[in-house]
C-alpha cells in the first residue's frame, strides 16, 4: 500500500510536467490507483473472528487487472489451508469472483476489494459450502467426521497459519 500511495504523490507532483501529447493509458492506471486507494482504506480493521478458523491468520494475493472495476481481481490464498472452497493450492471458489455468472452474485463493476475481503472472510464463517465444494477431500472429511476435521483445521493453523 505504501508504494501505491508514493505512487500517487509522485503521479501528482508530475501532472504539472506532463506533455499534451501523454498517454491516456497513464491517466487510466492513475484512477484505477486512485480507486483502490479509497477501497483499501475503507477496509475493515477487525473482521470477525468465529468458527473453524479462529485464531489463523491468512495471507492472500489479489492481482487487480488494469480492466478494474469491470473485471474481477484474481484472489489466491498463499497460506496452506484445509478448506472446501479453497484448494490446497490456493485456488478459491468463491461466486462474487467469477466474471460471468447466471445467478447475479458474480463480479459486478459496482463491487469493490471490500467486497471481495468480506466475501473471503465469509469464506471462513458462514459461507463454507459442504455442498459444491472445490476441494472435495476436506467436503467429504467434514461429512464423515466433522471433529476430526476441526482437529486438522487447528492442525494447518499451527503449522501454516499462525
Amino acid at each position: 500500500m505504501l508504494t501505491l500511495a508514493s505512487k500517487l504523490k509522485k503521479d501528482d507532483g508530475g501532472k504539472a510536467g506532463r506533455a499534451s501529447g501523454a498517454s491516456d493509458s497513464t491517466h487510466r492506471v492513475s484512477i484505477r490507483d486512485r480507486l483502490l486507494t479509497k477501497e483499501v482504506a475503507e477496509l475493515e480493521a477487525n473482521l470477525p473472528n468465529e468458527g473453524y478458523y479462529q485464531s489463523g491468520r491468512f495471507q492472500f494475493e489479489i492481482d487487480v487487472p488494469e480492466a478494474y472495476n469491470m473485471v474481477p481481481p484474481k484472489v489466491k490464498c498463499l497460506t496452506r489451508i484445509w478448506h472446501p472452497n479453497i484448494t490446497e493450492n490456493g485456488d478459491i471458489c468463491l461466486s462474487l469472483l467469477r466474471e460471468h455468472s447466471i445467478d447475479g452474485t458474480g463480479w459486478a463493476p459496482t463491487r469493490t476489494l471490500k467486497d471481495v475481503v468480506w466475501g473471503l472472510n465469509s469464506l471462513f464463517t458462514d459461507l463454507l459450502n459442504f455442498d459444491d465444494p472445490l476441494n472435495i477431500n476436506a467436503a467429504e472429511h467434514h461429512l464423515r467426521d466433522k471433529e476430526d476435521f476441526r482437529n486438522k483445521v487447528q492442525d494447518y493453523i499451527k503449522h501454516y497459519a499462525r
